[in-house]
């Protein structure tokens, strides 16, 4: 099965935002919950709708508090009551604020889909408590295997342990040449040579050179 990558490139990432299907963005348009619903629901952020009381935390209008009149989702803004400004013309309109600046602080719960929600939820984060426990805590052994374990442990000697012998390191071969069967040779060769009367070498003979006379080329020919 394929995975789907996480997405780096900005373009992509305004790309998958412009884009996104209904069911996408309203999951995208989620604030934090409040310290008092964080512990009573069991979860951290949830999908803010009409109804909802909210607190500004964050930007200009930091502390206003009031019930979401309005939810835009084609442009990811809510619209808080009583948070508004005047316009140059002097007319007054709401003030569009991000999810990711508020904190719920009640719900509306008249949809019975999102009390369910809710509570599946709770449930799900119990479950994953009740896990971390578990693994963490050891399992404690019945006291009949405990017995058998410590028998095996009598019957079973220590083994002594032998000390390690030290590899000595490896000697290097020498290679020894041969010099008295040099000596030798050159000892029976020197007697040999004594022995031998010396030949007396022949007297070279002495070749004659001939000059050729020059020959000059004459119209009639050669003189």
């Amino acid at each position: 099965m394929q995975t789907a990558k996480p997405l780096t490139k900005p373009t992509k990432q305004r790309k998958m935002l412009f884009q996104a299907p209904a069911h996408i963005r309203h999951k995208l348009l989620a604030a934090h919950l409040s310290a008092e619903l964080r512990t009573s629901h069991g979860t951290k952020s949830f999908p803010v709708r009409t109804g909802d009381t909210v607190r500004v935390v964050r930007g200009d209008h930091k502390g206003v508090e009031g019930k979401i009149t309005r939810v835009d989702l084609t442009k990811y803004r809510i619209y808080v009551e009583g948070l508004t400004r005047e316009k140059v013309d002097g007319t007054t309109i709401n003030v569009p604020i991000h999810p990711s600046k508020v904190i719920v602080t009640r719900l509306n719960l008249d949809d019975k889909w999102r009390k369910e929600l809710l509570e599946s939820k709770k449930e799900r984060q119990r479950r994953v408590k009740k896990i971390k426990k578990a693994e963490e805590i050891p399992k404690a052994k019945p006291p009949e295997e405990a017995v058998e374990i410590e028998k095996a442990k009598e019957e079973i000697k220590p083994v002594e342990e032998k000390p390690i012998a030290k590899k000595k390191a490896p000697q290097k071969r020498v290679t020894r040449t041969k010099k008295p069967a040099r000596k030798k040779a050159k000892e029976k060769a020197e007697p040999e040579a004594e022995e031998a009367p010396k030949e007396t070498p022949k007297p070279k003979k002495q070749v004659k050179r001939t000059t050729r006379k020059s020959t000059k080329k004459t119209d009639k020919g050669e003189e």
